[in-house]
């Protein structure tokens, strides 16, 4: 039997990178896997992509009538969930001095709210024993410049976790947090400015990662499916950094 044969495993933000990788695991693994993403075009093609039993879900998940379609769209097939992944996130550069409240609102709506109601609105549906996954950022707990809106959400995201393991204690529900470093993804390539100067910064700075590489989606993959399988039942309230060794130098 492969690992999750007759689990059933809710991905968001599953259409590229880390996201679309972890799906692709989860499935190889013998999980029933739910994605989501805010295009169909691209929603369709990671479905291609991953294979196996999935299913995905269109939708925006700071938006609450998407998340309770999501959740409606499993109990159609399913009684429960045994591994939640909230991964669907995003940010962009502003300098302080330049943050409107649209910047704000944006990353803080995508990534601190969505992640609160993605969690909250899967109470009811979420096995006893479940694993919760939230994914935060090696910038939630390093300073970096013109990125300060993101990293506080990254950061709050973090501190959901060490609650919601007390507020969910009676049910055996773990939560962890996956702190990703940089990683080699389109989203990545697109907040470095895309193309060759995409490549010069990641070059630059991989001079103060120790393990002398960027990262990989499997990378993560990887560590998520651990924080999701019963070989972590004791595992509870952490936040694993995936980041070559990066932040803690």
């Amino acid at each position: 039997m492969s690992k999750f044969d007759n689990k059933v495993v809710v991905v968001t933000g599953g259409t590229s990178g880390i996201g679309l990788e972890t799906a692709k695991a989860f499935a190889a693994n013998g999980a029933a896997v739910y994605i989501t993403g805010r295009r169909q075009e691209t929603l369709d093609a990671a479905l291609q992509k991953i294979g196996g039993n999935v299913t995905g879900v269109r939708g925006d998940m700071s938006n609450l009538a998407d998340l309770d379609r999501l959740y409606d769209t499993v109990q159609q097939n399913h009684v429960q969930i045994d591994v939640l992944f909230v991964n669907a996130g995003g940010g962009e550069f502003a300098p302080l001095g330049a943050i409107t409240e649209e910047h704000y609102q944006r990353t803080f709506d995508t990534n601190v709210k969505g992640v609160l109601f993605t969690v909250q609105k899967a109470l009811p549906v979420l096995r006893d024993g479940a694993s919760i996954i939230l994914t935060s950022s090696t910038t939630g707990t390093a300073g970096t410049a013109s990125f300060s809106v993101y990293s506080a959400s990254k950061a709050a995201v973090r501190n959901f976790a060490r609650s919601w393991i007390l507020d969910l204690k009676d049910r055996n529900i773990r939560v962890n947090v996956i702190s990703p470093g940089l990683t080699e993804t389109a989203g990545l390539n697109h907040l470095f400015g895309g193309g060759e100067q995409a490549e010069g910064v990641k070059d630059h700075m991989i001079g103060a990662i120790p393990s002398g590489r960027i990262g990989l989606p499997e990378d993560v993959a990887n560590a998520v499916l651990f924080l999701g399988s019963d070989q972590s039942s004791f595992v509870n309230g952490i936040e694993l950094f995936v980041d070559g060794g990066m932040n803690q130098v």
